[in-house]
């Protein structure tokens, strides 16, 4: 045989080899908060799609998630706090377009009231989109939500960690996942057990807004989340990015900053990061970080990759 023709075999054989190991890769992808309210909301109104310039993106991933940052309904009462949002249900279509799965521990939630609340959770039933970190009782909003893909079962644990805790799901009251460490360490260890799950990542919702390093209190939480299982942290709410950190081999994002929201002023709160992680068969985890920024009307245009790991 010729020398050439068996050293390009050779090649080819190799290549298709590498095709083959990465296709069974697990790749997600994971975006920070989503704000349909205000100047994006009626951007979709117009007809236009915020998420359109990270669609290629979101395609090639097997999971896609994303914090829900408003309530979605047209009912209740606006809670007396600072700031409220709620999107009109015509955004679900978008949302269940892109998403997995959306988180509904946050701050805004329960913006109308928790009946208002059960009925997003109605609303996002009937659109068939997944959603994980809230619930119609405090069973329901602490259950993962789990994946099947390519033969490992992921599980992804949503977690509020800032106030006002009035939001929290309780026996007989619809709302969010509390971020008590009791509750953390024991859905963990039941995602691994009950569950079945081989990779658990958990999805809080904590820290100090405007704040570039994370927290005594985030750290120590993040820390115990790996310590109880978690294979990955993936965090949000300071409306900046904040630092990255490997824990017992594990990767940490404090915060992802935020990815749809308009209203902000400063570089450090219009620019965020779409994080790109890929699982492959051993649960080995590798990542990429995409840099975005927030036009006037808040909506997230891709800069590129920032960073990756070491993997």
């Amino acid at each position: 045989m010729n020398k050439k023709l068996l050293v390009l075999m050779v090649f080819l054989g190799t290549l298709v080899f590498e095709v083959k190991a990465q296709s069974h890769d697990i790749k997600l992808v994971f975006v920070g908060d989503i704000m349909l309210d205000g100047l994006p909301g009626q951007y979709i109104k117009n007809g236009k799609d915020p998420f359109a310039n990270f669609k290629s993106l979101f395609k090639q991933s097997d999971i896609t998630i994303g914090n829900l940052e408003c309530a979605v309904g047209t009912t209740g009462k606006p809670e007396n706090k600072p700031y409220v949002f709620r999107a009109h249900p015509s955004v679900l279509p978008l949302i269940k377009k892109y998403f997995s799965a959306v988180s509904l521990a946050n701050n805004h939630s329960v913006d109308y009231g928790p009946q208002a609340f059960s009925n997003q959770i109605d609303l996002l039933d009937k659109y068939q989109i997944k959603y994980f970190g809230g619930g119609k009782d405090i069973r329901t909003a602490h259950e993962p939500v789990i994946f099947e893909v390519k033969g490992q079962r992921i599980a992804i644990l949503g977690y509020d960690i800032f106030l006002p805790r009035s939001f929290e799901a309780l026996e007989d009251r619809p709302g969010t996942a509390w971020g008590d460490t009791d509750f953390i360490v024991a859905d963990i260890k039941k995602a691994k057990s009950t569950h079945r799950a081989d990779i658990v990542i958990t999805y809080p919702h904590w820290g100090w807004e405007g704040e570039r390093i994370a927290s005594t209190n985030q750290v120590e939480l993040a820390h115990l989340m790996i310590e109880s299982g978690a294979d990955a942290v993936v965090g949000g709410h300071p409306h900046v990015t904040q630092n990255i950190e490997i824990y017992k081999g594990k990767p940490i994002f404090y915060s992802l900053g935020n990815f749809v929201f308009d209203g902000f002023k400063t570089i450090e709160t219009n620019t965020g990061w779409v994080l790109e992680m890929q699982i492959n068969q051993e649960s080995e985890i590798s990542w990429q970080i995409h840099k975005l920024k927030l036009d006037k009307n808040g909506i997230p245009k891709n800069i590129g990759i920032i960073r990756k790991s070491d993997k």
